[in-house]
């Protein structure tokens, strides 16, 4: 029988930790959180190794290096509202809800996020609510938020999204720029997101997010 506590912990020393991930939060909640439990009963024996992985429709679950320095950059707080935009089967929200006094997922699949819900419930995440809708939209009803998340990559942030962060809040988003891929954190100030780089990374871009390319004959 697979012993996944085991894999949980190889994980974060192997992956997480040597990343220059040292918020204690961060640490605490990946190791607490059972990724096995929000990836498709197939992938489980996949779900600590060193990659994203695979969901359907071009889905993914972010590699546990990229998402753990997007949490670790972000410094998620326990009384602040965080957005968590793809959430997919639910495995971010979980380890966010650990970290901030309360999360909002939005999934774009009804089935998804019916089985995301339910995994978080199980899970006593009780303080994480699953939106459906576009992952483009966001949850401006929910909002403004103190942190937003996105679980996958971005070529183009709508303004939409933009919106729903409070003054002086935090986003953190992966950009897409051809083969290379580029999470920044952005602050909110004076109603304007200031980007500041903070590391390198790739994954697939998330329905919405894309570029809109320019018709040609």
């Amino acid at each position: 029988m697979t012993d996944f506590a085991e894999l949980r912990t190889t994980m974060v020393d192997t992956q997480v930790r040597p990343s220059d991930v040292t918020k204690y939060t961060v640490i605490e909640a990946l190791l607490e959180v059972p990724r096995e439990a929000f990836v498709p009963t197939g992938q489980r024996a996949a779900a600590y190794a060193d990659t994203c992985v695979s969901l359907d429709s071009g889905r993914v679950v972010l590699d546990a290096r990229t998402f753990a320095k997007m949490l670790d950059a972000l410094d998620i707080q326990n009384e602040e509202l965080v957005l968590d935009i793809g959430t997919g089967l639910g495995y971010s929200s979980a380890v966010i809800a650990r970290m901030a006094e309360a999360v909002i997922a939005v999934e774009d699949d009804e089935s998804r996020a019916s089985e995301a819900q339910t995994t978080l419930s199980e899970q006593g995440a009780d303080n994480a609510i699953v939106h459906t809708g576009a992952l483009a939209e966001g949850a401006a009803e929910h909002g403004p938020y103190d942190v937003i998340l996105l679980q996958g990559g971005v070529e183009e942030l709508p303004a939409t999204i933009l919106e729903q962060l409070k003054e002086g809040g935090r986003i953190g988003a992966l950009f897409v720029e051809g083969a290379l891929g580029v999470v920044r954190i952005g602050y909110k100030i004076d109603g304007q997101v200031n980007w500041s780089f903070a590391f390198n990374a790739n994954a697939p871009v998330l329905p919405g997010f894309e570029k809109q390319r320019a018709f040609e004959l």
